[in-house]
């Protein structure tokens, strides 16, 4: 007899789980092949397996749902439930999501995870007053120069087509005389092949997605920056689940931000191999070029603190006692 009252009870939950199912959209703007990307979708499943089913997150890759500019707007007004944002692309709202592109302040990955420990409560604190919740963030393998030509000084990038996707990129082209284009990176490969960008600035990462070996052939490992990308979530949707899908949202936002920065380390030398193999040169930065972008970054951290006021100094000061 209780054996079967056990299964029509079984039966009984998973009726009542399928259709108290809460679902939730996240988009992104990366290809569903960014490691990013494929570790939000670990993160989704995570959700769904620790929530018994309860919470099922979409994830809508390639910018599909909102355009880059438009997700945490729709984070915010609830449009969906969580998004994925790179936090420097936010620095006109508010300097602090600018910190970590500051050229050569953290220029490793154990010194980005310090400036990122040095930044979080201001950020958690400024994204609760949005009503968004930091659940957590990953870093981008380290910044160098993709450029047509060799270069042995930051000289050599006077007047050359340099791509801006974000103020301080576009910053760093105007203080080496580059002459700054904004594209974004679903754009990236036609203004390549179209020649309305010689050189730009981002991550090995960056340089396989769109191919850039097929018409960019160097670049420079300066490390200069590491950016993050942020999962954000709506704090009203979080709020509206219950206790247990909650901590298994958080549960498995930890484990995705463990895995994320181990999987950038591992990514970071993987891309460098794909890029070497498709052809292009991976080069060390001669001192002269180190020393001239080290001038650059000083420049911006002295411009950043300016604008960020008491609160950025606060941060950096915090960062470099770690």
């Amino acid at each position: 007899m209780n054996h079967k009252f056990g299964i029509a009870l079984a039966g009984l939950t998973l009726g009542a789980a399928a259709f108290a199912q809460t679902k939730w959209d996240l988009p992104t703007a990366y290809p569903a092949t960014n490691f990013h990307t494929e570790n939000i979708t670990q993160f989704a499943n995570d959700v769904e397996k620790g929530s018994g089913g309860k919470l099922k997150i979409t994830v809508h890759a390639n910018a599909s749902l909102f355009k880059a500019p438009e997700i945490k707007r729709a984070v915010q007004g609830g449009q969906a439930q969580l998004g994925e944002i790179l936090l420097v692309n936010y620095q006109n709202e508010w300097q602090m999501f600018g910190a970590d592109g500051i050229p050569f302040l953290a220029d490793s990955y154990d010194a980005a995870w310090k400036l990122y420990q040095a930044q979080k409560p201001a950020l958690e604190k400024k994204l609760a007053e949005q009503g968004i919740v930091l659940l957590y963030t990953v870093a981008w393998p380290p910044q160098g120069i993709f450029v047509k030509k060799e270069i042995a000084s930051a000289a050599d990038l006077k007047g050359v087509k340099w791509r801006a996707y974000s103020p301080a990129t576009a910053r760093i082209g105007e203080l080496v005389g580059a002459q700054p284009v904004t594209v974004q990176q679903a754009e990236l490969s036609q203004a390549m092949a179209t020649g309305v960008i010689e050189s730009y600035m981002s991550s090995g990462s960056t340089g396989y997605d769109t191919k850039t070996y097929e018409y960019i052939k160097n670049f420079y490992d300066t490390q200069a920056w590491l950016p993050k990308n942020a999962v954000l979530m709506n704090k009203k949707a979080f709020d509206a689940i219950d206790k247990p899908t909650q901590d298994a949202v958080l549960k498995a936002a930890a484990d995705a931000e463990k895995r994320g920065w181990e999987l950038s380390k591992k990514k970071n030398l993987e891309y460098l191999d794909l890029l070497k193999k498709n052809g292009m040169t991976v080069h060390a930065p001669s001192a002269a070029l180190k020393a001239d972008m080290k001038k650059v970054g000083d420049t911006m951290l002295k411009e950043w603190l300016e604008k960020a006021g008491p609160e950025g100094q606060a941060v950096v000061d915090a960062y470099k006692k770690m």
